[in-house]
């Protein structure tokens, strides 16, 4: 391994045109060996830095590379020892402030919203997020193997491509195509297939299918052939091909769809290796904290008790609604003792010095509390209810639903929503078993292969037109907390961490999760 990683610096350095010496190389093998899963990253940053220093000549010696290798450690401690660097390894990312970018298809390339995003988007809106949706996945497909046109005309035969082909160019064809499209009712009982040049009714009863819930809304690639009727009979269909998330950042040329700014290739480095010591932090989480239920209270309590007496406390709380046993809809008007109780929760957490003074607290609002409406994504609990407990726990965080959070370079998404409930509802096809029978690893297929953390049709689960951006999983998270009234669950799938830590409120269950090692813990009381 360090011979392959000699020649690399050797190659770069005679690129930029320096020759090295012997212990010049050691001294560079020796930082370089401190980031082992960035070298790449590491070898750049130092040769910028030595292109920034005076040099006596081209010829690199031990004592040019020790002295900006010294610089280099010196920023890093510096960073280290300055208080904000403990603040910054957790940053919070409200639903509402996340850049919205759009693909062009023509030029084939992203390109940045400018302009207003209204709450209550013109109709074009709507139309606009079912291509957006399209378009984004599209883009994806297009670059996957399978899909790949070949470059010179071959014998279809031998070619493994799977060419897809537009909904408009199947009509008068016949054998089988490939096609790619959303999945709509245009009349009662009708199911159709919509892409961007035409719609088709399809025929399922045949259909080969995947692991996945098939609904409404979702975006399929399917193959098949047209029936003499004009109905496109599905053979096999699945959802988009995933794609790695390396290679989706490489195309995405330094735009941040995540909404935490981009990082230069020096700070990403820097982050990295901090990540890699912060084997000790935690995040703990708990969804349905009913804060009117006495039990409920004192098992909350139990919990801090424990994590107030532990060595290490975690570095966040995550606390995800329903905050009320009851539903906070018109005929709720229970909002004075609401605040109340948020009042008592704060004084709880006070009671806990270690937990105040060194662990954040994320609040997270469920579907049942209260807001403007049942719409995603969900802006953050209103002020007049929180203001006691932010008296008390200044660390208090109050975000969206759902909501994103960077921990050093991990992006995590939390959202909270009865989703596996609602999806198996919604299936048109009873979901495959070949794979797994599992319905939280078809619920993480779904969503993944989707790139969306809710692909129900809009009149099971409205969404803000102009803001669907915010629940889109491009490029794919490390992490996906699914808050659910469901049993807790954790599925690994394709390099991502996706869990639901159960219904506190239910039966007492919450998760521990340490994002360094992405070790999903199970806890109960």
């Amino acid at each position: 391994m360090s011979g392959q990683t000699r020649k690399k610096i050797q190659k770069k350095l005679k690129i930029r045109g320096y020759s090295l010496k012997t212990d010049g190389l050691d001294e560079i093998l020796s930082f370089v060996n401190r980031f082992q899963d960035a070298e790449d990253e590491a070898i750049d940053l130092l040769l910028d830095q030595l292109d920034h220093q005076s040099l006596k000549s081209s010829i690199i010696d031990k004592e040019a590379v020790h002295q900006v290798v010294s610089l280099l450690l010196e920023a890093e401690a510096a960073e280290e020892e300055s208080p904000s660097s403990s603040h910054s390894s957790i940053r919070v990312v409200d639903a509402f402030l996340i850049p919205k970018f759009r693909y062009d298809p023509i030029k084939k390339h992203f390109f940045q919203h400018a302009g207003s995003l209204p709450i209550h988007g013109e109709a074009s809106a709507k139309a606009a997020l079912y291509r957006d949706r399209l378009l984004l996945l599209f883009q994806r497909v297009s670059r996957d193997q399978h899909f790949i046109k070949p470059a010179f005309d071959t014998d279809v035969d031998t070619s493994p491509s799977c060419q897809l082909s537009t909904i408009q160019s199947l009509v008068g064809q016949r054998g089988r195509r490939w096609v790619m499209g959303v999945i709509s009712q245009l009349e009662d009982g009708h199911f159709y297939l919509e892409d961007l040049t035409a719609a088709i009714e399809i025929d399922f009863s045949k259909a080969k299918i995947t692991t996945g819930f098939f609904t409404e809304n979702t975006i399929i690639v399917a193959e098949g052939e047209m029936l003499s009727e004009g109905i496109f009979q599905v053979i096999t269909c699945g959802f988009p091909p995933l794609e790695n998330r390396d290679k989706s950042l490489k195309v995405l040329a330094g735009h941040d769809f995540f909404g935490c700014g981009t990082l230069t290739k020096e700070e990403t480095l820097r982050l990295a290796d901090l990540e890699k010591r912060a084997v000790n932090d935690m995040f703990v989480i708990l969804s349905d904290i009913w804060l009117d239920n006495e039990q409920v209270m004192e098992k909350l309590e139990t919990v801090l008790n424990g994590f107030e007496n532990v060595e290490i406390v975690p570095s966040l709380f995550v606390f995800m609604g329903d905050f009320c046993s009851h539903p906070c809809n018109l005929s709720f008007h229970s909002f004075s003792s609401l605040r109340s109780q948020f009042g008592k929760l704060g004084r709880m957490i006070e009671a806990h010095p270690r937990l105040k003074e060194q662990s954040k607290f994320l609040f997270i609002p469920g579907p049942n509390d209260t807001g403007p409406s049942t719409v995603l994504p969900r802006c953050a609990l209103p002020k007049y209810l929180t203001e006691e407990l932010q008296k008390h726990v200044p660390n208090a965080i109050f975000s969206s639903n759902p909501c994103r959070v960077k921990f050093y370079t991990q992006e995590m998404v939390f959202f909270r929503q009865d989703l596996l409930y609602r999806m198996r509802r919604s299936c048109l096809i009873p979901p495959s078993t070949e794979e797994t029978d599992d319905p939280f690893e078809h619920l993480v297929a779904t969503i993944t292969h989707q790139s969306h953390l809710c692909p129900l049709p809009l009149f099971v689960q409205p969404i803000i037109w102009n803001y669907d951006h915010c629940l889109h999983l491009y490029p794919t998270p490390h992490t996906i907390v699914l808050g659910d009234r469901s049993e807790q669950k954790a599925f690994k799938y394709t390099g991502i961490t996706c869990f639901n830590p159960g219904s506190f409120s239910d039966d007492s269950t919450f998760v521990a999760f340490r994002p360094c090692t992405q070790e999903v813990e199970f806890s109960a009381l």
